[in-house]
C-alpha cells in the first residue's frame, strides 16, 4: 500500500509539472489551452506514421484538407524538413512537365513584381492612380476579418507578413489596429456592408475612405462581390463575436449579429461596378480590385468589354475565388455547390482577360485551396499573376481543422472568441511560423519552375503543366 501511494504521488507530481510547463510555454497552442491531455494529440499524430499499416483512413482522404497537405504546412511553418521517403502518396490531378535540361542555380533569376495600377502622368490613360503597387511576393495572405479571427491571430499574421514580405488582406470586417501593428502591406477590402468605410446609413463614407487610405501601409482597396465560402450571401458574424471594439471598427451596433447583404446595394450591374471602382480609386489614389466567384462566362465578356470601352471603369486587378468554400461560416449548400472551383474558373478568367487585350492592364489574383507549392505553381501556369491563401496561413498559425470556426470555440485560438483559448496563441511565436510558411512555399514554387526550365516563377506557362487522370493503365494525359 505504501509503495502504491508513493507511485501515485510521483505520478501526480509529474502530471503537475507537465501542467505547469504546458501552461507557461508559448510554442504549442493546444498544450497551452489543454495542458497534459493535449500531449495525446501529438502522440497520436507522430506515432500514426509508424502504425500506417493499421490505419483505416489513409492520409489523403480527409476533407477539406487532407493530412498530407496539412502536415506539409505544419512542418514548413515550424522550420522542419518536409522531405518525403519511399515515393509519393498523392494521386495528382495534374503534373508538371520537367525540361530535359533544368535551370542551374547560377542561371536562376529573381521573380519580378508585376505592377498593379497605372501611375498618373501627363500621358496616363483614364483609370490611373497616384500610388500603383509593386507587390514583393507572388504568394500572399487572403482576406480574413478581425472578428472572424481573434486579435492574437491577426497580430501574428501582420507580424509574420512583414517578416515574410507578403501582403495581408483585411477581409470585409474593416481595418483593425492588429492589421497594422506588424508593419506589413495591407489590402483593405470593401464588403457588401462596407464595414469600416460606411456612414450611419450604411452607404460609402468618402471621409472614412480617405482616412484609411492615408495609412501608408494600406496599398490597395478591394471591392468584394463574393467569396468562395458563400457566393451570393454576405458575411456572417454571430452576435457573441460583435464586441464593442469590433462594433466600432465596423460601424455597427454592439452585440447584434453582423450579417452583410448578399450584394452591394449600389452595385446592380457592370456599369455601376465600374463607376464604383473609379470612385474609390479617385478618392484613395490607390489601385482598386474586385473579388468575385466565377459563374456565367458571359459576365466576363460583358465586363471586360466595358473595361475596354470605359478605361476609367477598369479594375487594376481581379481576384477570382474558387467555390470550394473558405474560412467564413457559411450555409452548406453555398459552400458545397455554388461557384466554379478554381481549377475551372482560373483558366476561363485568364483566357477572357487576354482575349480582350487586358493582360497588362488587369492583374489576376487566384485563391481557393491553393495552399501548397504544387497548387500555387499550377495557378501561375494558368495565368495568375498573384496567389493568395487564407486557410494555408491559418494552418501555419496552428489551426487543426477542428471545424469550429463559426462557434467562437476554436481550440487553437485562431477563430475563437473565448479569451482563455485566445491566450494560448502567442503572436510572437506564430508570426515566425507564418514567415517560414510564406518563404518556404515561394522557394519550392521556384524549384518547380527551375525544373520546368523557367529561370523564376514568373516564367511558368500553361505548357509547363498537364492535366491527368487515373485510368486502367495508370495515368492518362488530358492535354495542357
Amino acid at each position: 500500500m505504501t509503495i502504491l501511494l508513493v507511485l501515485l504521488l510521483v505520478a501526480a507530481a509529474l502530471i503537475a509539472a507537465v501542467y505547469v510547463y504546458d501552461t507557461r510555454q508559448t510554442s504549442h497552442t493546444i498544450l497551452r489551452n489543454y495542458p497534459v491531455i493535449g500531449h495525446f494529440r501529438y502522440f497520436s499524430e507522430s506515432f500514426g506514421e509508424y502504425m500506417r499499416q493499421y490505419q483505416y483512413l489513409p492520409d489523403w482522404v480527409e476533407r477539406p484538407f487532407n493530412r498530407l497537405e496539412r502536415a506539409w504546412i505544419y512542418r514548413t511553418a515550424k522550420g522542419i524538413s518536409n522531405l518525403v521517403s519511399f515515393g509519393s502518396e498523392t494521386s495528382p490531378a495534374f503534373a508538371f512537365r520537367p525540361a530535359a535540361f533544368g535551370v542551374l542555380e547560377e542561371e536562376t533569376t529573381e521573380w519580378t513584381p508585376r505592377r498593379i495600377g497605372i501611375a498618373e502622368g501627363p500621358n496616363a490613360p483614364l483609370g490611373a492612380c497616384r500610388e500603383p503597387y509593386d507587390p514583393p511576393s507572388f504568394f500572399n495572405i487572403s482576406g480574413m476579418s478581425y472578428g472572424a479571427l481573434s486579435h492574437a491571430a491577426v497580430s501574428a499574421l501582420s507580424r509574420g507578413a512583414k517578416m515574410g514580405g507578403v501582403w495581408l488582406a483585411t477581409g470585409e470586417g474593416g481595418l483593425a489596429p492588429y492589421h497594422l501593428e506588424g508593419g506589413c502591406d495591407v489590402i483593405m477590402q470593401i464588403g457588401t456592408a462596407k464595414y469600416g468605410v460606411r456612414d450611419e446609413h450604411g452607404a460609402l463614407s468618402e471621409s472614412r475612405l480617405r482616412e484609411i487610405a492615408a495609412h501608408p501601409q494600406v496599398r490597395m482597396f478591394e471591392v468584394k462581390l463574393a467569396q468562395g465560402a458563400k457566393p451570393g450571401k454576405g458575411g456572417i458574424l454571430p452576435a457573441a463575436k460583435v464586441t464593442a471594439e469590433i462594433a466600432a471598427i465596423r460601424g455597427i451596433p454592439q452585440g447584434q449579429a453582423s450579417i452583410s447583404p448578399n450584394r452591394h446595394a449600389d452595385i446592380a450591374n457592370i456599369q455601376q461596378l465600374g463607376a464604383f471602382v473609379d470612385r474609390v480609386r479617385r478618392i484613395t489614389g490607390k489601385p482598386v480590385g474586385v473579388k468575385f466567384v466565377m459563374g456565367q462566362e458571359s459576365f466576363l465578356d460583358d465586363w471586360f468589354a466595358d473595361c475596354t470601352a470605359n478605361p476609367a471603369h477598369c479594375p487594376d486587378y481581379i481576384q477570382i475565388d474558387g467555390g470550394e468554400g473558405g474560412t467564413g461560416a457559411a450555409p452548406a449548400p453555398l459552400a458545397d455547390y455554388v461557384g466554379l472551383p478554381i481549377t475551372q474558373a482560373l483558366p476561363l478568367v485568364a483566357e477572357a482577360r487576354d482575349r480582350h487585350g487586358l493582360r497588362t492592364r488587369i492583374r489576376i489574383l487566384a485563391s481557393g485551396k491553393l495552399v501548397t507549392p504544387d497548387k500555387v505553381a499550377w495557378a501561375l501556369c494558368m495565368g495568375a499573376d498573384y496567389v493568395s491563401s487564407a486557410r494555408g496561413f491559418m494552418f501555419a498559425l496552428g489551426c487543426i481543422q477542428a471545424m469550429k470556426c463559426g462557434s467562437g470555440h476554436c481550440p487553437t485560438g485562431v477563430t475563437s472568441a473565448d479569451p482563455r483559448l485566445i491566450r494560448g496563441l502567442d503572436p510572437t511565436d506564430k508570426s515566425v511560423r507564418v514567415m517560414h510558411y510564406a518563404k518556404r512555399l515561394r522557394e519550392e514554387v521556384e524549384m518547380i519552375a527551375h525544373s520546368c526550365g523557367a529561370t523564376n516563377a514568373g516564367g511558368l506557362r500553361p505548357e509547363h503543366v498537364t492535366g491527368i487522370e487515373r485510368g486502367v493503365g495508370g495515368f492518362r494525359n488530358l492535354g495542357g
